[in-house]
């Protein structure tokens, strides 16, 4: 009787285990088919950061639409509506890969799943439509599936926010006058790329020394200096006042290049790119790096005990490779309050290479220590297009600065600086000796508010779904 008994219980173990092969099986395929339900999610979140890898058809829909010439493009109208209005019936974006050219958009193309991922299953459907929640972006929906022995579909469903730092339209921005007429008081700053905005006047030593707008300027990535003239395809002066020469011509009224606009202020206005302070700090405390600037210099970290010795700017702020941005890095006064003349403390940097969007609230002293990286970039776009493909690869070399340098006070100059990006201050740009200089190439990308290290859009919190 006991080994019957024992027989019979062996024999229920084996098909109750035979049983289970199915439901485990089918368990795994639900598994994988809701991680790449997951991928699929954060590989759509990728189109609206690089532009080479958006799908050409739908660019057009995901980039901004809103916003206007003054507060610059945004994905909201002046009432906070986001600019993805439809319904889940009737979505502002659906790829469906039953149709042959979305299939090939959402599953063949350089930005859709490939690689590993298509081993493991494909991109079903994708749909973007209004927000649930007032002050989101949109929603996405995303379904996915798998190729296994027994296939399974999951679609995800969650709620996209978006940062909302305005996007930077120019090279150089200045709140105050550059340049001031003595001897060797002359700007420090000459530009490619971009334009130049000063609120108040700008003086240089003579009228050669503004960059004349040429559609037959080379795009080489060399300095003026190597070049020899200065001569480029996108530059414009935007100034409030006048420009002052501290070497006039002997005789006669002198002549500016017609890319030269005086006397901006009042009317039309020098439409500077203002970026605001609690915004700034709310997004580097979500997004970003956030330190207290003390009155030596330091770096104090958000939570730092009053006894804390604080961090050397130069430890914190250099990157060690191109390609290892530190993002957003914001720093406070030194009271932690809005900006004033009493509380703005003087960063030094120092690093031999810095890649970041550098706000800083209080003076910056710029005074590399090395000649910096080659950079591989992208020019901007000929004037009337709007094409990644215009756009022609240049590598920068000696480049110290990649990304965006913002300051609350005034940027004075130690040594020669090369940056890739642009330049903003509330204050101006000053050289500590006659003869430095800082060359600014612009980014054409944060004429869209894309920002390296930023996320542009994201995933709100706590608005993850599984629908089905």
């Amino acid at each position: 009787m006991l080994i019957i008994i024992l027989s019979m219980v062996g024999m229920t173990a084996l098909y109750l285990a035979g049983q289970d092969v199915p439901g485990i099986t089918a368990m795994k395929e639900e598994s994988v088919a809701q991680q790449l339900s997951d991928a699929s999610a954060d590989l759509v979140l990728s189109w609206f950061h690089d532009a080479q890898t958006t799908p050409p058809p739908i660019a057009g829909l995901l980039a901004k639409r809103q916003g206007d010439l003054v507060s610059g493009p945004s994905f909201f109208d002046a009432a906070g509506r986001s600019q993805f209005v439809g319904t889940a019936e009737r979505p502002d974006i659906l790829l469906d890969a039953t149709n042959s050219e979305d299939e090939r958009l959402l599953n063949n193309s350089p930005g859709g799943f490939g690689g590993p991922l298509l081993e493991l299953g494909r991109l079903e459907k994708m749909k973007f439509y209004g927000p649930l929640q007032p002050g989101l972006l949109s929603t996405l929906e995303v379904t996915a599936s798998t190729i296994g022995r027994r296939p399974s579909v999951r679609t995800i469903r969650l709620q996209l926010g978006a940062t909302n730092i305005p996007a930077v339209r120019a090279a150089v921005q200045t709140g105050q006058s550059l340049g001031v007429m003595r001897p060797g008081g002359e700007s420090p700053v000459l530009t490619h790329w971009g334009d130049v905005r000063v609120m108040g006047d700008l003086s240089v030593n003579q009228a050669d020394d503004l960059v004349v707008k040429s559609s037959a300027g080379s795009v080489t990535g060399q300095s003026y200096e190597r070049m020899g003239r200065l001569e480029d395809r996108w530059t414009d002066y935007w100034i409030g006042g006048n420009v002052s020469l501290l070497s006039p011509p002997s005789s006669g009224t002198p002549a500016f290049p017609p890319n030269v606009h005086l006397y901006q202020q009042p009317a039309p206005g020098v439409r500077l790119d203002r970026w605001d302070y609690d915004l700034l700090k709310k997004t580097a405390l979500r997004h970003g790096t956030y330190y207290r600037l003390d009155r030596m210099g330091r770096l104090h970290p958000l939570g730092a005990s009053d006894s804390d010795p604080g961090l050397m700017p130069t430890d914190v702020l250099a990157s060690l490779a191109v390609g290892r941005s530190h993002g957003l890095v914001f720093i406070d006064t030194v009271d932690g309050e809005a900006p004033r003349v009493d509380n703005l403390g003087t960063l030094v940097v120092e690093a031999d290479y810095l890649e970041a969007l550098l706000v800083v609230q209080g003076n910056v002293v710029l005074k590399p220590s090395g000649s910096g990286r080659s950079v591989p970039v992208l020019s901007p776009s000929p004037e009337g297009l709007d094409s990644l493909g215009s756009r022609i690869p240049v590598t920068l070399s000696e480049i110290q600065l990649n990304g965006l340098l913002y300051a609350a006070g005034t940027v004075t100059l130690e040594r020669s600086m090369r940056v890739y990006g642009a330049v903003m201050t509330a204050g101006t740009i000053v050289a500590s000796s006659p003869g430095l200089l800082i060359e600014v190439w612009y980014s054409a990308d944060l004429e869209k508010g894309l920002f390296r290290g930023l996320p542009v859009v994201y995933r709100a919190t706590g608005t993850y779904q599984l629908a089905y």
